[in-house]
């Protein structure tokens, strides 16, 4: 083969590889991104369009409970359906990570990184811990203050709660409770936990509240922050004892079928436009360094913050399930 057809042959070579290079990310952006996420409804209901409308992608939304995303990413490791996990709990998703496609952001840069638990996965917000009150059935002045407070038997039936085994945000709770009080930490979440009215989500907890099935629920704080806003008769408290604060995240699914879908996905979660409307229009607290918190929230640094004890350095996530059973009678 002479010199010009070696040089003929090669362009053609590159050319038809950029061409078949364009085409999968085509075919790629032409695939719907799929998202399994603990969001409440308000909030995907929120965001999801102005993804759409932002990025050019469709967006096909799961939602479930923290717990139940989890199991369902399990099963599907072998052929993964979701391509995104999308604000579950950021310990479950270190659970999580060996089916994980570790990520950089955009604007990594701009992220705390004290929130930064594991590379597989990429802090979404700041989630505070706190306990809604329905001030009609009980005044702020006679609500609990602490969580030693909830363990009073007073209390019964009145305390809304997720499932530990459905909600990344109770396990979490729960691995609050027995980080603040130490060696006594299971028998004082026992104790609390006898005066539980158990729900399926977090964000049903807020509406228990509101429509006062209880007086009391433990939540997350933007989730009864929009029943406040709503002219529900909500106050929000976050205990003297300690404030428990995580972030949740957002990950890429280890081989699922938009891999380019999910990472655009996370970028535009990390933006700094999208972080502003999840604290002004949504409550929650933004994970970058250059967004301020919600106005009509108190300051983190006048709160007792607590960086609750990992799953694992709980004994693990079975272990602690097992333990939530048991003080619960589930």
């Amino acid at each position: 083969m002479n010199i010009r057809k070696r040089t003929l042959l090669a362009a053609a070579v590159v050319l038809g590889s950029g061409v078949a290079g364009t085409g999968i990310a085509a075919a790629q952006d032409k695939k719907p991104v799929v998202i399994y996420t603990a969001h409440i409804s308000a909030i995907v209901d929120k965001l999801i369009p102005a993804f759409e409308k932002e990025t050019g992608l469709k967006a096909e939304v799961i939602k479930l409970g923290s717990g139940d995303v989890a199991k369902r990413v399990k099963a599907e490791a072998g052929k993964p359906a979701a391509d995104v996990i999308w604000s579950i709990t950021g310990s479950v998703l270190t659970e999580l990570a060996p089916i994980l496609e570790p990520y950089s952001p955009k604007d990594a840069d701009k992220i705390n990184k004290d929130l930064v638990g594991s590379p597989a996965w990429t802090p979404y917000t700041s989630v505070v811990y706190a306990m809604a009150v329905n001030t009609t059935l009980t005044p702020l002045k006679d609500a609990p203050k602490s969580w030693a407070d909830l363990a009073n038997p007073k209390w019964k039936g009145q305390i809304a709660s997720a499932r530990a085994d459905n909600s990344g945000s109770a396990l979490q709770q729960m691995q609050g409770v027995l980080t603040i009080f130490g060696d006594d930490g299971l028998n004082k979440y026992n104790q609390i936990a006898k005066n539980f009215v158990l729900t399926d989500s977090s964000g049903s907890v807020s509406r228990y509240v509101a429509d006062g099935e209880t007086s009391l629920g433990l939540t997350l704080e933007d989730n009864a922050l929009q029943y406040v806003a709503g002219g529900a008769p909500v106050s929000i408290v976050h205990f003297t004892d300690g404030t428990l604060l995580s972030p949740d995240g957002v990950a890429v699914v280890k081989g699922g079928p938009n891999t380019e879908g999910a990472k655009k996905f996370v970028d535009w979660a990390l933006s700094k436009a999208t972080q502003e409307t999840l604290v002004k229009e949504i409550g929650r607290r933004s994970v970058r360094t250059d967004v301020k918190g919600p106005a009509d929230l108190p300051n983190l640094t006048d709160l007792k913050i607590v960086k609750a004890k990992t799953i694992a350095e709980l004994g693990g996530q079975e272990a602690l399930l097992a333990k939530w059973r048991a003080a619960t009678g589930q």
